[in-house]
């Protein structure tokens, strides 16, 4: 089920993961290659846990852990119909229904250990050894049963018939992604959980299980709504095949069938009231809140330092705004992809709806670069170079979070040894050196100004506003090169998709 077969490149044969596969290979312990690989990221995600979280604290508001903690706390004591409603100035809840049910099942559990953890109100800002404990193997074991194992899938389907290597180095790449790792298990969420469903819809659609891939899909949405960044793709995909599949019409309705019966599921408590699902809907999408709320990598902000949108713009003109810019990005994309739909093309449309959205929608967090970087580290054999710029940039954009966090020692160790573990330091050639160490350059000399060299008295944002516009200008030159590439993928990829259609 390969997308299609690539020679090893040299850069990847050098690599230590490589070096370390041969040496299970020759002394014939390859099959452990899969646990191993699991206890070194279990390790290194609990070694990051060791360091602060979102808000550790800081009273009285506290951050992203104690929101997660409240969460749990409120669905375990309160009626479904209240959690939407209960005093919502302390981290109301504002994800979609799976995350509430997570939740609950999360509580539930830490309650039966400790109920001090989740008394209701009384708990607020709890934070005992134990407690932040159990917080942190909540989002571990949320992403050893959903994300890891959709990791080692993915990773067979796309190149297990291409050697042991591969796969291998493939599923190290993705599982010891940084970025992921630091948001999840230092700053403190569950976006695992959310990739998790999304990359089990990559790996049913790939495999033509498309009902199964609808439904992990709308599970993905229901979990957070920011992966509706993946929905043009998918959406475009799905209908494209319904064109080309036999008894395509067959499928378009039971398409539609699975997609309005698990939302349908999803929100059924709240279906009975008009009210009660336009409050789950408003939690969801806080229009109210701005453009944007801080200071994040995409177009928005960087425009902001020009051209003060919010002064001239009403709440709804920006809204306008970012939609109409969205779709004139990620209509393009989604259509060449219906016409022409191919495995591999479609990973790559994933990158580019994704990255559009982060980059021109509305109510972007820095977090959110997640998702792009999501199909990214799928491609990073296809396209080591540019996967490579993505996800230092992505880390680079969110020093500045993570470094208020205390996070700064876990930052830079878990991105030394991602590159160092991909090998890129053994890529041939002027270009591609310069292409890969150029930004390398640009960061460690902001990293090296902002330790060293105070800001200004009267701009004390001001590296934190380079940060975020130099990002802004990178992602959108991969913008420009993944579009790109989606759209002249080689005619290799063309006979691929020609012999898809033809099965």
């Amino acid at each position: 089920m390969a997308m299609e077969r690539l020679q090893d490149p040299k850069f990847m044969r050098s690599s230590p993961p490589s070096q370390w596969i041969r040496f299970l290979i020759q002394s014939h312990t390859l099959w452990t290659a899969p646990l191993v690989i699991l206890l070194f990221a279990t390790l290194i995600r609990f070694a990051v846990a060791v360091y602060p979280y979102s808000g550790f604290n800081t009273p009285p508001i506290f951050g992203d852990y104690e929101a997660q903690r409240h969460w749990m706390e409120l669905t375990i004591h309160l009626p479904v119909l209240k959690w939407y409603w209960y005093d919502l100035q302390w981290w109301g809840l504002d994800y979609p229904p799976l995350t509430a049910y997570h939740s609950w099942l999360c509580g539930k559990i830490g309650h039966l250990i400790e109920p001090a953890w989740f008394a209701l109100d009384a708990s607020r800002g709890y934070e005992s050894p134990a407690s932040k404990f159990y917080m942190r193997c909540t989002v571990y074991f949320s992403e050893l049963f959903l994300y890891i194992p959709a990791v080692y899938v993915f990773c067979q389907m796309v190149y297990g018939n291409q050697g042991f290597f591969k796969k291998h180095v493939s599923a190290i790449l993705i599982l010891l992604q940084p970025a992921l790792i630091m948001v999840d298990h230092g700053h403190f969420q569950f976006n695992s959980v959310m990739l998790a469903f999304s990359l089990w819809s990559f790996v049913c659609i790939l495999s033509k299980r498309y009902i199964l891939g609808a439904i992990a899909f709308c599970l993905s949405i229901g979990f957070k709504q920011m992966a509706l960044y993946y929905s043009p793709v998918i959406f475009a995909y799905l209908l494209g095949r319904c064109f080309v599949e036999p008894r395509g019409w067959i499928l378009f309705i039971k398409l539609g069938i699975t997609v309005i019966a698990t939302f349908g599921l999803l929100m059924s408590p709240w279906a009975s009231s008009m009210e009660e699902l336009g409050q789950v809907v408003h939690r969801m999408f806080p229009v109210a809140r701005g453009l944007y709320e801080d200071k994040v990598a995409n177009v928005w902000c960087t425009l902001n330092v020009l051209i003060k949108l919010r002064t001239y713009l009403s709440t709804d003109a920006t809204v306008k705004l970012s939609l109409v810019a969205t779709l004139c990005a990620v209509i393009p994309i989604s259509i060449q992809l219906g016409i022409q739909p191919s495995r591999r093309r479609f990973i790559y449309a994933l990158v580019n709806s994704s990255l559009a959205f982060f980059l021109f929608s509305f109510q972007v967090h820095e977090k959110s670069i997640l998702l792009p970087l999501l199909p990214a580290s799928l491609l990073f054999l296809e396209e080591p170079v540019a996967t490579n710029v993505m996800l230092n940039t992505a880390m680079f954009s969110m020093y500045p979070l993570l470094h208020r966090e205390g996070l700064s020692l876990p930052f830079f160790i878990t991105t030394i040894l991602w590159n160092w573990l991909s090998g890129i330091q053994n890529m041939d050639g002027a270009y591609t050196r310069s292409l890969i160490w150029g930004p390398h350059a640009l960061f460690l000399t902001w990293y090296g100004c902002l330790t060293f060299i105070p800001p200004p008295r009267g701009l004390p944002d001001l590296y934190t506003v380079l940060n975020a516009m130099s990002s802004c200008c990178i992602f959108a030159i991969l913008l420009v090169y993944f579009v790109y590439r989606q759209f002249t993928l080689s005619s290799n990829s063309a006979t691929v998709s020609k012999k898809e259609k033809s099965q």
